[in-house]
């Protein structure tokens, strides 16, 4: 476990999201409508091709695993359940709110950046699978590959959602390090279908960010984050008590 992988994605995200808060004066009102909509449409396509692509990694023959399926239905009414219990996506918010409070920051919602940057850094397959390789092996390519595609993220999304972008990067540090730190403990129960289906569901809820920046449905994804974890925790209840 080196953790290396995610203080350097940390370091990018708060570079990008500064460089682009500060370049946010020189783009014109009128072009920051467009360039969301640019950024939504890219983050359904990251979303819809990642979702394809863990699905098509457990094609038998020509069909689906019925399993794979129901367990990715299951973990996303179970995943919302928990979160909407937690609150977690008003947590975000009001965490968001708490840190606007304490520094000048002015123009756009704070939250919004915060909120949305979060999510779209943690729940991808990248975020999953670097973190895990960081803590079972100590390989941090995935993280230091994903930390390049942050950190001009990073700048696109500060100059248009402001400030509140580089302050993402706490829960980048949070989420990723808890995953490292974690990732030794679940070791026996990461076969290459679980994290697939941890991927699967990654890549769903990156397309229910491109939704909401492309206001066509507000979604309560921070709500749904524990379903990237459900299928983990059904494999070990699968092995210990063999249902």
């Amino acid at each position: 476990m080196t953790g290396l992988g995610t203080i350097v994605n940390t370091g990018a995200v708060i570079a990008g999201g500064a460089a682009g808060y500060f370049l946010k004066k020189g783009i014109p009102e009128k072009y920051k409508q467009t360039v969301m909509q640019g950024i939504g449409l890219s983050v359904l396509f990251i979303g819809i091709s990642g979702t394809i692509k863990e699905m098509v990694t457990v094609v038998n023959g020509n069909k689906l695993d019925r399993q794979f399926i129901m367990l990715m239905i299951f973990s996303l009414v179970t995943g919302g359940i928990i979160g909407e219990f937690l609150r977690i996506e008003k947590r975000l918010e009001n965490i968001g709110d708490w840190i606007q409070s304490k520094i000048p920051a002015k123009g756009g919602s704070f939250s919004e950046g915060f909120v949305s940057a979060s999510l779209l850094f943690c729940v991808g397959a990248m975020a999953v699978v670097g973190a895990l390789e960081d803590g079972l092996t100590g390989s941090t390519s995935t993280l230091f590959a994903k930390s390049i595609l942050d950190g001009v993220t990073a700048v696109i999304f500060g100059a248009t959602l402001g400030i509140g972008v580089a302050f993402s990067s706490v829960s980048i540090l949070v989420y990723q390090g808890c995953i490292t730190i974690m990732a030794g403990f679940v070791k026996p129960w990461l076969t290459d279908t679980v994290v697939s289906q941890m991927s699967l569901i990654g890549g769903i809820l990156i397309f229910a960010i491109g939704l909401n920046l492309l206001e066509i449905k507000k979604i309560k994804i921070g709500n749904l984050l524990p379903a990237v974890f459900i299928p983990i925790i059904y494999y070990i209840f699968k092995n210990l008590f063999g249902f």
